[in-house]
């Protein structure tokens, strides 16, 4: 992370890196063909997961409701983030040298955080319009207005989108002038920083800050909404009154357990400490699994969700 004179003769001769090479799961060969098999099931699952989410609740009255449209918004995110990720894993699967250019990389980075980070900051706006729902319901429908709803969406793409740019940013200020081999199967901020041939401290200062607020602080105010829901469960006099509370969140509780349990098991060491494998598994969880599920989560789990998917698509009614 820090100069050395042999990196700065590099630079002053021009050999910046023009193009990485994605280690992928090239350590694995005899893998090759069941993992693209898996991967490219996981991507067609999401795409059609959340593109019938997306047309759902776009076509029904019913769902014009503040849950379902930051839903609809997690849909999006959701295809955005595995469609800036997968299509390149599966080519690199299916070829012998994996290796992306210097700008498609800075590219990818962009749109993965852009689209991770709205994920965590939109999870704690569901859980407080989930927290208003249950907590405070005779007051839900003044409180979450729809110009609430639509100024809370768009801060969270808007904050995303900046904080993305300015990570983004900083990254295209270093100098990559040595190895060019990314130990992840796709560009991600630490394997990055690795490779970097000049002082990473105010990028590894960003990254632990946006770390520190979509990480940790989201996940305590989360927490706390989730605090406060449970307890107004537990006041509810009738067992059939508890179920009911219950499963208006039960959905979003499961998917941010299992977003934020890849997410932690990704960053909860400092970039010193990087152990490619387990950044990859976690990359695997929150890139592909994570967006699959989601989908498959809500409408499970959701009868309105399913209603609206019969009314459109008659062939799902059995």
């Amino acid at each position: 992370s820090s100069e050395n004179p042999p990196c700065s003769m590099a630079i002053s001769n021009h050999s910046q890196v023009t193009e990485f090479i994605l280690q992928g799961f090239s350590e694995h060969p005899n893998l090759r063909i069941p993992l693209f098999g898996c991967f490219l099931s996981l991507y067609l699952v999401a795409l059609t997961g959340n593109v019938l989410i997306i047309t759902a609740i776009t076509l029904n009255s019913s769902l014009h409701s503040p849950m379902y449209f930051f839903l609809f918004n997690l849909a999006i995110m959701d295809i955005i983030c595995t469609s800036s990720i997968l299509p390149k894993v599966l080519q690199g699967l299916l070829s012998e040298e994996n290796t992306i250019s210097y700008r498609g990389c800075m590219t990818q980075l962009y749109f993965l955080i852009w689209s991770g980070s709205s994920e965590l900051l939109l999870f704690t706006v569901m859980a407080y319009d989930r927290y208003v729902a249950i907590c405070h319901p005779l007051h839900y429908s003044t409180r979450m207005t729809k110009m609430l709803c639509n100024v809370l969406a768009a801060s969270v793409w808007l904050i995303c989108a900046f904080n993305s740019s300015i990570n983004t940013g900083l990254m295209t200020q270093l100098s990559f002038c040595g190895p060019n081999v990314i130990t992840h199967f796709f560009c991600e901020i630490p394997p990055l920083l690795l490779l970097s041939c000049t002082s990473t401290y105010i990028n590894m200062v960003m990254t632990v800050s946006s770390d520190a607020f979509y990480g940790f602080i989201n996940f305590v105010l989360t927490l706390v909404s989730y605090g406060f829901i449970i307890s107004s469960i537990l006041k509810i006099q009738t067992s059939e009154g508890k179920k009911r509370a219950f499963s208006t969140c039960s959905s979003h509780l499961i998917v941010v357990s299992m977003y934020y349990t890849a997410v932690f098991y990704a960053y909860i060491s400092p970039i010193c400490g990087y152990n490619p494998e387990r950044s990859k598994l976690a990359g695997v969880l929150y890139t592909m699994l994570s967006p699959t599920l989601n989908p498959l989560i809500y409408t499970l789990r959701n009868k309105e969700v399913k209603m609206a998917l019969r009314k459109l698509f008659p062939c799902f009614r059995n």
